[in-house]
């Protein structure tokens, strides 16, 4: 029987949506981008040049308070210093670009040479740069080895060899548009099935293992200068009083994986620790389909858990690699069913 949708009434159609799909993306974007320029212009104009004096920072935090109430995310004191930083740096409103996020503008606001700063403004304009295109211009000094190159076109096209622009699913996963939007960030946008069957397995078993879990948090983000994080699984273990970080890697292990690890103890040493809490304990699984994986992630020095505590309340490394594997194998069955 022949097909009743032809190859080309299709195309046609899904052009359609995906051009519609970029228009959405492009108008929320500037519109978050204007908005967040006029906040900018409005604290500097209250604040003028004193915003680290008393009143300033002051004045910041109220803001913040009084805007997450109201609208949620986003509104952090940091987060409004730079918009104010945004402001000051492109002082034009009708210079303002259509085709670059507020991502595109907080990474060009790092780059402190001006000269520098409008090359790749107006080259990511020009050229439709992800902004993880422009993030890696900029880390690998590509206005600066342009300048200095006596072969500039073999220079230039080392773009060419990365990776494609702005996609249509981008609004969906980018957090600042969710903020904006007032929208909930749900862990399905973020993660694979494989993956997703795997975490809803292991919060289950950790949980029936009675040992003393209780669950805080899943897909919880974490922010460090704009770059966003999310750690797949957090518990707290009121026997051993402490946090315990989760994070699943379906691949093979690398030390990137590790370090983000530690990361993300330190965060909660630091940030999370209630006063009588013990240090947090990181957990690193990778699932890779060749072998099972497992890594236990503990700060440097560390007394305050005791070994005996620490191998009766927490699962073994056998325990784990056992549950991801076996958990493995059912979703690969269900998969090819």
């Amino acid at each position: 029987m022949e097909p009743l949708v032809n190859a080309k009434l299709y195309e046609n159609i899904r052009i359609t949506v995906a051009e519609a799909q970029k228009k959405v993306y492009a108008t929320v974007n500037f519109v978050m981008v204007e908005t967040y320029w006029n906040i900018g212009r409005q604290i500097y104009e209250a604040q003028g040049e004193n915003d680290r004096a008393e009143y300033g920072t002051g004045l910041l935090k109220e803001l913040s308070v009084k805007l997450t109430a109201e609208f949620g995310k986003g509104f952090e004191a940091s987060n409004l210093r730079r918009m104010r930083q945004f402001y000051l740096v492109f002082q034009k409103r009708d210079a303002l670009r259509h085709e670059l996020s507020w991502t595109h503008y907080r990474m060009l606001l790092k780059v402190e040479n001006e000269k520098a700063r409008e090359f790749y403004l107006d080259e990511c304009a020009k050229s439709g740069w992800s902004t993880r295109q422009l993030e890696r211009q900029i880390n690998s000094f590509y206005y600066e080895r342009l300048l200095s190159s006596q072969d500039q076109d073999r220079v230039r096209k080392e773009i060419q060899r990365l990776e494609p622009g702005v996609g249509t699913k981008d609004i969906i996963r980018d957090p600042y548009v969710l903020e904006f939007l007032g929208l909930e960030q749900t862990s399905n946008l973020y993660e694979k099935d494989l993956e997703q069957g795997l975490i809803n397995h292991l919060q289950k078993f950790l949980l029936e293992l009675g040992r003393g879990f209780s669950f805080v948090a899943r897909q919880k983000r974490i922010s460090f200068d704009g770059e966003h994080y999310y750690i797949d699984l957090v518990f707290y273990n009121y026997i051993l009083k402490c946090f315990v970080i989760i994070d699943l890697k379906v691949g093979k292990l690398t030390h990137q994986d590790i370090g983000q690890m530690q990361m993300y103890v330190n965060y909660y040493t630091r940030e999370m620790r209630n006063e009588g809490d013990n240090l947090p304990i990181g957990i690193i699984l990778c699932a890779d389909k060749s072998e099972s994986v497992v890594k236990y992630t503990l700060p440097e020095n560390n007394n305050q858990i005791f070994t005996s505590k620490y191998k009766l309340y927490m699962p073994t490394e056998e325990e784990l690699k056992q549950e991801l594997e076996k958990e493995q194998q059912l979703l690969e069955i269900e998969k090819n069913l």
